[in-house]
């Protein structure tokens, strides 16, 4: 019997489901609104999207699931989700007892960093580094095919480090959810870029507006994308740094800017520690398929 993966991707607006063989190709595909607020009638949605999917498939197949936030290793509970009605429950436990079978859970960064080593952008790269750039920024690792969560569950997190080699005016930076100030993702999510553009402009902008103004030379918009990049090179310079892994690869909304992937890896080598960075920095190739199919790659 061929081996059917199945993978979730549980938002909070919408969930989707999609089931791969073996070899990455897709058999199943669906997407549904999620259950909002409601903590029974999500588990409900998962257990019928896989029941009916097996039932379609003809085989019962392993079942890995992505969503923000993270199971904490110390109760068990899911924490940091922002579908705050799972938040504090027993996703995992409940998940288990309704599937009967072994269930796996990982944010959607370590899903997507998954997804893009095993048969995307850094398929045949032993050491792979995931980055979303979104509305915030996370990352994963994966070595060998296999995601690295650490002990912590938190390996990857880089968005919660401190922008590295902060310039005077960087600093304190502007303050975080997380409790602090400065964070990479004040820095380098969407948001953090159009703070940024209206804190030197006062123009209100979004982030594709940005890009698009400073593509046609104008020049306070061309100056905020400049200084993004700036940023983002600093930022993976740190990574490279501490990992130095065979590949970068990009995701999230940002990472459909063209100009990063060469202008980003002509700017870090003035913080790796190397005379000399062969790292690759990579578009993403499942786009944003890589959520869902790396959760099916989890099992």
């Amino acid at each position: 019997m061929t081996m059917v993966r199945i993978g979730i991707d549980l938002g909070g607006t919408k969930t989707e489901i999609i089931a791969l063989d073996a070899q990455g190709s897709q058999l199943l595909r669906r997407r549904v609104a999620s259950p909002q607020g409601d903590y029974a009638a999500t588990l409900d949605m998962i257990a019928t999207l896989v029941r009916e999917a097996e039932a379609q498939l003809g085989a019962r197949a392993s079942v890995g699931i992505g969503t923000p936030g993270a199971i904490s290793p110390a109760s068990g509970l899911l924490r940091n989700s922002n579908s705050t009605w799972l938040n504090g429950r027993p996703l995992l436990h409940d998940l288990v007892h309704r599937l009967g079978r072994e269930v796996r859970i990982e944010n959607d960064a370590n899903c997507f960093a998954l997804s893009e080593a095993v048969d995307g952008a850094g398929a045949g790269c032993r050491v792979v580094f995931g980055v979303i750039l979104g509305t915030g920024v996370g990352g994963g690792i994966v070595v060998d095919g296999r995601l690295l969560s650490g002990p912590n569950r938190i390996a990857g997190e880089w968005g919660h480090n401190p922008l590295p080699w902060p310039l005077r005016e960087e600093r304190p930076g502007a303050a975080c959810y997380c409790g602090r100030s400065g964070c990479i993702e004040t820095f380098l999510s969407g948001p953090g870029l159009a703070r940024d553009h209206f804190a030197v402009t006062g123009v209100l902008l979004d982030p594709p507006e940005i890009v698009e103004a400073a593509a046609g030379g104008e020049l306070c918009s061309l100056a905020s994308v400049e200084r993004y990049e700036q940023r983002l090179a600093r930022a993976l310079a740190h990574v490279i740094n501490i990992l130095d892994p065979d590949a970068i690869v990009l995701g999230g909304g940002l990472s459909r800017v063209d100009r990063w992937y060469q202008t980003v890896p002509r700017l870090w080598g003035e913080w790796v520690f190397c005379d000399r960075v062969d790292t690759p920095l990579l578009r993403n190739a499942h786009g944003d398929s890589s959520g869902v199919r790396g959760a099916a790659w989890l099992g």
